[in-house]
């Protein structure tokens, strides 16, 4: 069954990760290659965490597009852009990944992150990326492999289980690991992918950056652990913490390619 991820994580927890991945971010927009007038597409803007930002890319002339699937945030990146005095060429609309409001050819770029690992359909979502980014323009795609997370525990046993509860509360956890394929077999041109690692040696930014509660609190209602399971990984983790030794890690992928002049077809 797909899951509705409408409210799973509030601006707050956005706000906050727009910080831990500032310079990834960055990266994104230089790999969209912006220019003033352009106009370019956010698809997955939560509050407006990057089209703001982008705004200054494009100028004045420019436009900025965000669409997400949760009309909330939609609702706080237009207040957002309202109070930047940007509501004229940052515009925020609420729409299906799957099935875009634009025209085909509107974007000179586009961009999406960490929003495929929710899809139920992520190539459907880059086909559509694909379909409304202009000839020639660059569509960018950023997303952790939930695969290579790791947690240091000295339970490895209860360690993994967590780790799968976390797989299992997204539709495409995998999706970032096939970005390179479906690029290519889009029959995007000068495709280029870029490993991006994290790593944690704070529990606490750790254990609000993957929701840790959360997931530990779903582990325990869906069977995955026990109630003395969850309180002996927790003091593990605190232990580790204590001592200065508690170390946490994932990869994400950083996927770039340009669309061709003839048609295209994922």
């Amino acid at each position: 069954m797909e899951k509705d991820y409408s409210g799973y994580v509030d601006s707050s927890y956005l706000d906050e990760q727009t910080r831990v991945l500032s310079a990834v971010k960055r990266r994104t927009y230089e790999l969209m290659s912006v220019a003033a007038g352009h106009r370019v597409l956010d698809l997955g803007c939560g509050p407006g965490s990057d089209t703001l930002s982008l705004a200054d890319l494009v100028g004045d002339s420019g436009q900025v597009y965000g669409v997400d699937f949760d009309p909330e945030m939609v609702e706080q990146a237009n207040e957002r852009a309202t109070a930047a005095r940007l509501g004229e060429r940052v515009l925020h609309r609420q729409a299906d990944a799957a099935a875009l409001p634009f025209d085909d050819d509107f974007f000179d770029a586009s961009r999406s992150e960490r929003l495929f690992q929710h899809l139920p359909d992520p190539q459907q979502g880059l086909a559509e990326m694909i379909r409304v980014t202009r000839p020639g323009g660059r569509i960018v795609v950023l997303d952790g492999d939930y695969g290579s997370l790791s947690i240091g525990s000295a339970i490895p046993e209860v360690e993994r289980r967590v780790v799968e509860q976390y797989h299992v509360m997204m539709n495409s956890p995998f999706a970032a690991r096939s970005l390179y394929r479906w690029f290519k077999t889009a029959g995007l041109d000068a495709v280029s992918f870029e490993v991006v690692p994290f790593s944690f040696d704070d529990l606490e930014v750790f254990s609000r950056t993957v929701l840790l509660d959360r997931v530990l609190h779903e582990a325990q209602e869906t069977g995955r652990i026990t109630d003395d399971e969850s309180r002996r990984f927790l003091a593990d983790l605190d232990q580790a913490a204590e001592v200065g030794g508690f170390f946490a890690s994932a990869q994400f992928l950083l996927v770039s390619g340009r669309k061709q002049n003839a048609a295209i077809n994922v």
